[in-house]
């Protein structure tokens, strides 16, 4: 067995700890001048797979994303994870941003400095981050300086990195909004084999034919209120809102 396969004792205990159903209820936020940014979102989330948020620029995709990860607070409403606020469920959660962060040190310490913040011992660092690194095709390039890979390079790294330590939940943020089609490909490839791993994905993205290829299901945001939740192939052979039909045949906001 791999690695990545055998994380240590403490890992162990993670797969019992599930953070779905997610319940958004009543979900308000606004700006610091009072402009409502969100508007009364409710939804609720119980199964695995990705569920993909789309909408124009500016919907509020980003903006749930940081909510549900407990980087901003609510101005009403409520985000349960399995009962828990976000910030009690962050633990258990990762997020990968548009520009990831890296470390000044190498690959593999990158992977291996979110393990040591979980609490794992060297060895367990060791293997389990480059088995992560292995998943992503990375591995040769475990003892190179992060900060001088390219942009996809760096993002495939901060998945190996959430994906080492096996989170209950993996929040991205348009992860290929800025990358060549060679590594798009590759991020979405390694996005598709963490949701087999049984993680769930929210991912927003402004790329339709990535979200037809990874979404079990669509949350379709339009000026900060969500417009419709269906199954993915549901929303897009058949929208059932003016506004998703519009949006997918590539018309502007209005």
């Amino acid at each position: 067995m791999a690695p990545f396969d055998t994380p240590s004792p403490a890992a162990a205990l993670r797969p019992a700890d599930p953070l779905l159903p997610l319940r958004v209820d009543g979900l308000c936020f606004a700006s610091a001048g009072g402009a409502p940014l969100l508007s009364d979102l409710r939804f609720d989330l119980t199964d695995a797979g990705a569920t993909v948020l789309l909408g124009h620029n500016g919907a509020g995709k980003s903006l749930l994303l940081r909510l549900l990860h407990g980087l901003l607070t609510p101005t009403a409403g409520s985000i349960r994870w399995h009962g828990l606020s976000p910030a009690e469920a962050r633990p258990r959660q990762a997020m990968v941003f548009q520009r990831p962060v890296m470390l000044r040190r190498s690959v593999r310490a990158n992977v291996e400095y979110a393990l040591a913040l979980q609490g794992h011992g060297r060895r367990a660092r060791r293997e389990r981050a480059m088995a992560a690194l292995a998943g992503a095709g990375l591995d040769h390039l475990a003892e190179r300086p992060a900060r001088v890979l390219s942009g996809g390079e760096q993002q495939l790294v901060a998945l190996a990195r959430a994906r080492a330590v096996q989170p209950a939940v993996l929040l991205l943020d348009e992860p290929t909004a800025s990358l060549d089609p060679v590594h798009s490909l590759a991020v979405e490839r390694l996005v598709a084999a963490i949701a087999a791993d049984g993680i769930k994905i929210i991912m927003a993205t402004h790329d339709l034919g990535q979200a037809r290829r990874l979404a079990t299901d669509v949350l379709f945001l339009a000026a900060g209120r969500l417009v419709e939740h269906a199954p993915a192939a549901a929303f897009f052979t058949c929208p059932a809102s003016a506004a998703a039909s519009a949006f997918l045949r590539g018309e502007l906001a209005a």
